[in-house]
């Protein structure tokens, strides 16, 4: 089954089964007086609305590409997750304060057998549906349908104080279903703000996967001409859609033909294994023949050895004709003074090699 009909048949079980919940215990609340069950009535109805919203952002993030978003839609679904977050956030806000308030000005609660049972049957009901829908979003990767499942799971937490709390009266005739309510709404609303930050982290671009880089240059590497695979950068628009690029290192004796077919095989097999397109693959030379340039990369390589927060060095190229020495350093976000650590490597090659103008290209560390 597609993706987007697996994602839209578990929200609309999920509307049916919170629908009824709701109904029931809206029901159950107002005869028993019981502030918790009502809450749970409410709960129940910002749980459908974020199964209509995961649709609705579905639907949205399945519209094909158009002149003002050759990119696609996808990025819709990320959004679509974050408005969830915040239902989540403000449902955790409102019981919080009816919470209180129920603690400023007790109401006697009624806990009558039949409401109890349809509570226990309701978390029941609750359990199963969060399971189910989280466990359907991570496997279909939807951020929106897992945010739902946790939301469904944190429901049933809810209806599970509502049974501790009649317990508790039944035996010692104390009412803590508010002080339980509050405890469980702060509960709430630091999963509403866990959400929250996920979304927004995700909206803002997030480092590519380490294993899935991995296995990417693993991939690109399967050419013997390849010398190694360098500067991924993936860009997501939606859920598995990744648009990137890559450079490679191969022989400076290699023809542009060659090269050509090379790189159009590298797009291939990435495309074909991972669902990637990659928009580019750019190509660094390497000296081969000349021994003068084998020594000036041992002695930058020796040398960038001396600092930790230096990850990576790639692209080094000296060319005789036009004096110069290009190479690629990649400095760790932890670096106190990237700056100071760049400027003190150019300074110690360009004193070995004064008659070299040099290019150093000073890389973010994006992926692994």
């Amino acid at each position: 089954m597609k993706r987007d009909n697996v994602i839209i048949r578990s929200s609309i079980i999920g509307i049916i089964a919170n629908i009824f919940l709701a109904a029931f215990k809206a029901v159950v609340g107002l005869l028993s007086h019981s502030i918790a069950i009502t809450l749970d009535a409410v709960n129940n109805l910002s749980d459908a609305l974020s199964s209509v919203i995961t649709i609705v952002g579905t639907k949205l993030a399945g519209k094909p590409a158009d002149k003002d978003h050759p990119y696609g839609h996808g990025r819709v679904e990320f959004i679509s997750a974050l408005i969830i977050s915040i239902i989540v956030l403000y449902a955790g806000a409102t019981s919080l304060i009816e919470s209180i308030k129920k603690i400023i000005n007790p109401e006697q609660p009624d806990y009558a057998a039949a409401s109890l049972i349809i509570v226990t049957v309701a978390i029941l009901v609750k359990i199963v549906l969060g399971l189910y829908v989280k466990k359907t979003g991570e496997s279909v990767n939807s951020d929106s349908l897992v945010d739902s499942g946790k939301d469904a799971l944190l429901d049933a937490v809810i209806s599970l104080t509502t049974l501790i709390a009649a317990g508790i009266f039944i035996t010692t005739g104390f009412s803590t279903e508010p002080y339980l309510g509050a405890i469980i709404s702060v509960v709430i609303i630091k999963s509403g703000y866990d959400m929250i930050q996920d979304a927004i982290s995700t909206i803002l671009g997030e480092r590519v996967d380490s294993d899935l880089a991995k296995e990417i240059k693993q991939v690109v590497c399967e050419s013997e001409e390849v010398r190694g695979a360098y500067d991924l950068i993936l860009h997501n628009y939606g859920p598995d859609r990744f648009m990137g690029s890559i450079h490679i290192e191969v022989d400076d004796t290699l023809k542009a033909d060659r090269i050509d077919e090379i790189t159009r095989d590298i797009s291939h097999r990435v495309y074909e294994r991972f669902g990637i397109l990659l928009e580019a693959v750019g190509i660094y030379s390497c000296n081969t023949t000349d021994a003068f340039a084998r020594e000036a990369q041992t002695y930058t390589m020796s040398l960038v050895d001396q600092y930790p927060e230096i990850l990576q060095v790639h692209g080094f190229y000296l060319n005789q004709d036009t004096h110069t020495i290009t190479f690629d350093i990649v400095i760790d976000f932890a670096a106190d003074d990237p700056s100071a650590i760049y400027n003190e490597v150019y300074e110690k090659v360009q004193a070995r090699y004064p008659a070299y103008t040099l290019y150093i290209t000073k890389d973010a560390d994006i992926s692994d």
